[in-house]
């Protein structure tokens, strides 16, 4: 009997990494929905994979690997607000979510509705509307302890 435990992935999905997000982060295999790259991308956030976050994004608004930011955010919550398209068979989708995060020492999430782009089989990130806002101390941790924020995450 294995002992091993597997890591919850990131991505809010309930599965294990193994069985969730890290075949997309390796290329074993493609993200079929704009949400999956959605959920895929902020694991890599998380994770800390920066190769993956500007490869899955397009071209055509990506910027220079040396410049995306983030990734010294520690990241803690994401929900999945809405869909529009993005299905295996769409060539164009929509996620608008909200990503808890804290950075220098505040809590912040950001509301963002993303906007993706299949070319060839892949989806890609292209841009999206976003706005921040604060995390009181006193508010509920967003990751879903019931604790308060500045005794949970923010620590």
């Amino acid at each position: 009997m294995s002992t091993e435990t597997k890591i919850t992935c990131p991505c809010g999905s309930g599965k294990a990494l193994e069985d969730c997000c890290k075949p997309y982060h390796e290329g074993t295999v493609d993200a079929p929905t704009a949400e999956a790259l959605m959920r895929s991308r902020y694991a890599a956030f998380v994770l800390d994979l920066p190769e993956y976050i500007w490869k899955t994004w397009h071209e055509s608004t990506r910027p220079e690997l040396e410049l995306l930011g983030g990734l010294a955010l520690k990241w803690i919550d994401l929900k999945i607000v809405s869909t529009e398209a993005g299905e295996n068979d769409d060539q164009q989708g929509k996620v608008h979510f909200i990503a808890s995060f804290v950075g220098g020492n505040k809590g912040k999430k950001l509301d963002e509705t993303s906007d993706f782009i299949k070319e060839d089989g892949l989806w890609y990130y292209v841009d999206g509307e976003s706005s921040t806002s604060d995390i009181s101390r006193n508010d509920s941790c967003p990751c879903g302890s019931g604790l308060k924020f500045k005794r949970c995450c923010l620590k």
